[in-house]
């Protein structure tokens, strides 16, 4: 049980890394990759603050709450530029306003902002895994191989840790608030260690994405 504690309390470890990381390089990397940097600054502050509030004893949801808004936005902007040329970017832009007044209504009339926002999480989650395997399947193509050659292993590290973390985390999300209060506290802990595993594995596949940045 201390072994799992301590995942779930040093998880936060892999973001530091990469957060710090990602400042080193961020004047080397290219547009994508600097949007997508933007997207691990803000989950940095908002982990840092969520961590103070939690070490005090104050229920930190609220940041849950401005993480989803905030964290699909920049999320949306990385893969409007990846997916440039293929989708139209009006198209993304539409998915995203569409989805801010979605978790705006949802914090404002649904779940309030101290309760776990899964139904935000849960529809974030929908939308990454599309367009991740819209990335998946423009990077299959021939054209896109030879333009973005230098990228896509930046891309593929990035996009298959998006992956992984919220089609994994799919289920938790929505069931987060029947987790945190209907399963025993032992159930529960075992739930978020393993939400815990697939968010270190992510930022270490942002780490990789980033390590293996365009020289040129």
């Amino acid at each position: 049980m201390d072994f799992f504690l301590l995942i779930v309390k040093f998880a936060f470890i892999p973001l530091l890394i990469v957060t710090v990381y990602a400042l080193f390089v961020y004047r080397q990397l290219t547009k994508e990759l600097r949007i997508f940097t933007w997207f691990i600054f803000f989950s940095a502050v908002i982990e840092l603050f969520s961590r103070i509030w939690w070490f005090q004893s104050i229920n930190n949801m609220p940041f849950l709450h401005l993480y989803v808004a905030g964290g699909f936005c920049f999320l949306a902007m990385f893969y409007q530029e990846v997916l440039r040329g293929f989708i139209n970017p009006k198209i993304i832009w539409a998915i995203t306003a569409v989805f801010l007044v979605f978790t705006i209504f949802n914090s404002l009339f649904i779940q309030d902002i101290y309760t776990f926002n899964s139904n935000g999480l849960t529809v974030e989650s929908i939308l990454i895994i599309i367009f991740s395997l819209s990335t998946y399947t423009i990077m299959l193509n021939d054209i896109v191989k030879k333009n973005r050659m230098q990228l896509a292993k930046s891309l593929n590290w990035i996009n298959s840790g998006l992956f992984i973390y919220y089609s994994s985390s799919l289920l938790i999300f929505y069931f987060g608030n029947m987790i945190t209060h209907f399963f025993s506290k032992e159930a529960s802990l075992y739930t978020w260690v393993i939400h815990a595993f697939f968010s270190m594995i992510m930022y270490c596949c942002f780490f990789a994405g980033l390590w293996h940045r365009p020289t040129n």
